[in-house]
């Protein structure tokens, strides 16, 4: 396989085939195995009802960041969306959609930390797969939609994350965002950078450099030092 060679491929869902992208790094030439990656991460896309697909532009621009840092990344439609099995399931059966996801990453990546990121909808059902699953050692979460979503789920995660929305997102109001983090038992508010852009709405229109370059700086600090990451035993702020 070609270094960082992009690819097609179904996963095994749940309910079926997910279609992905997936973007690989460099493997050893004589087998094929994968060289050892710092993280290997999952991008989640938003709302299935509302044209959310792999390829949306938050999506695509998260993935590019992270693959520009030399990680694995994929990405995949939820079921019911482009030629993906299923149908949509309310955000419930989409969090095992991740779960497959990340199936894919474990087997292929043995051993690597595992990061899931998402945008809006896939923010919300990331985050809540991502919390809630040991492989998981770090999260970003793009344009949450705090505004109506129970994120009280937040308060038992003590994992990195990043969340990131416009300081002018109509569905993530800047004082419910900041009450939230306000709110956050210590240890989970320690783990938490939260960033809202100025001036960005949900989509982060004309604001996608600023959302790459955060990515990119938040998630090279953890790449320092992977091995306490994967231990869970550092500060990682």
């Amino acid at each position: 396989m070609n270094a960082r060679a992009h690819r097609s491929l179904m996963l095994d869902g749940p309910e079926g085939k997910l279609e992905a992208l997936f973007w690989d790094v460099e493997r050893n030439n004589r087998n094929g195995v994968p060289a050892q990656a710092a993280f290997a991460v999952v991008v989640c896309h938003p709302h299935p009802l509302y044209r959310g697909t792999m390829q949306n532009k938050v999506v695509y621009r998260t993935a590019k960041a992270l693959h520009g840092l030399g990680l694995p990344v994929l990405r995949f439609n939820f079921r019911g969306v482009g030629l993906s099995a299923g149908k949509y399931d309310r955000g419930r059966g989409e969090l095992d959609d991740v779960r497959a996801a990340l199936d894919f990453l474990a087997a292929g990546f043995p051993g690597a930390p595992l990061f899931v990121a998402g945008f809006s909808f896939g923010a919300a059902v990331g985050l809540r797969a991502g919390c809630g699953d040991a492989r998981v050692h770090a999260l970003i979460g793009l344009g949450l939609p705090v505004g109506n979503l129970d994120v009280s789920y937040l308060s038992e995660c003590a994992k990195p994350k990043l969340l990131m929305s416009g300081d002018q997102d109509r569905y993530a109001p800047k004082e419910k965002w900041e009450a939230i983090v306000s709110a956050l038992p210590e240890k989970s508010r320690a783990a938490t950078q939260l960033i809202l852009v100025p001036g960005a709405d949900h989509f982060f229109a004309g604001h996608l450099g600023a959302v790459e370059s955060a990515i990119s700086e938040w998630v090279r600090a953890r790449m320092e030092a992977p091995r306490s990451i994967a231990s869970g035993r550092a500060p990682l702020e």
